[in-house]
């Protein structure tokens, strides 16, 4: 468990996250002003204890109540769940809010069970940002609330990660092989096939991600272009490359472009393209001032 240097803020909203390691800078990365008051985290993906999340909600209340912002992951919602109703019970103010952006994981009529990926990290900054300018417990769950509801993600792996505890490939792709829709511990996606361009790659993950924000001329996005651990940044930013042109020829204006490894899956090759809709005060919120050491430049 890790905790903001200096702890909450008097009277300020805590927001605590956590999940299973090998996915940084996710969690622990996104500690710090602007961000995450504390964090806790379980072994390479596996979730956080019961034990380690309530020490986190305890860490990060300063009075004005905390915010368990998580990806929709089964272990993680269970073990937050019992600690957040453990401190509950000790008279502190929790809710907490799920991030589903993946939008490969489950079809839009069951977004609720869609998992949480890359895009989780706009939640994050904005939620962030509305604690730190000093919003109420529901107007920051209802700022990170809002932020997932118009953030969506769609990944594509090239290879496979390797288990610690097992030393061995978690799933089998071939050398000329890519899959589309893969999740970030290496779940299935929609269509494994043969390597294609770039170009190719980045309107596949692209189309999905467009056919549900319903974005149209002079709308206003953020991009996150996020590499899974064994991906250049030359490569990713042939990807960043792409998804401009393409919005572009949309008239769909690009506020910011975020390019790096933000939730990786150990030394997996691939990558994700996370699409955020903005307005006014997401825009605001997402511009506002974050830090942490583990975060790539620009957030």
């Amino acid at each position: 468990m890790l905790v903001r240097k200096g702890g909450t803020p008097a009277g300020q909203v805590g927001i605590v996250t956590g999940g299973g390691s090998g996915h940084l800078p996710l969690f622990l990365g996104y500690v710090g002003p602007g961000l995450a008051s504390a964090v806790a985290v379980g072994n390479v993906f596996s979730a956080q204890s019961s034990d380690a999340a309530l020490a986190a909600i305890r860490a990060a209340d300063s009075g004005a109540g905390v915010l368990v912002l998580i990806g929709n992951y089964t272990g993680d919602r269970l073990n937050f769940e019992l600690a957040a109703d453990l401190a509950e019970a000790e008279g502190r103010k929790v809710r907490i809010v799920r991030a589903g952006d993946d939008v490969a994981s489950a079809p839009p009529e069951r977004a609720g069970d869609r998992r949480g990926v890359a895009g989780i990290v706009f939640a994050y900054s904005c939620a962030g940002a509305a604690a730190a300018r000093g919003d109420t417990l529901e107007d920051v769950v209802a700022v990170a609330e809002r932020t997932i509801a118009v953030t969506r993600t769609m990944g594509v792996g090239l290879s496979a990660t390797v288990l610690p505890t097992t030393g061995r490939p978690s799933f089998e792709i071939g050398a000329d092989e890519m899959e589309i829709g893969i999740g970030i511990h290496g779940e299935p996606g929609r269509v494994r096939g043969p390597l294609r361009p770039a170009d190719d790659v980045a309107d596949d993950l692209l189309d999905s991600v467009l056919a549900e924000l319903g974005l149209g001329p002079g709308s206003r996005v953020a991009v996150l272009v996020n590499g899974l651990g064994a991906t250049s940044p030359e490569e990713l930013y042939i990807l960043a490359r792409r998804v401009h042109h393409r919005l572009a020829a949309l008239d769909v204006e690009v506020h910011r472009t975020l390019v790096g490894e933000f939730a990786t899956s150990m030394e997996m090759a691939g990558a994700s393209i996370s699409v955020l809709a903005l307005d006014d005060e997401l825009t605001a919120l997402l511009d506002a001032p974050a830090d942490s050491p583990l975060v790539p430049r620009g957030l």
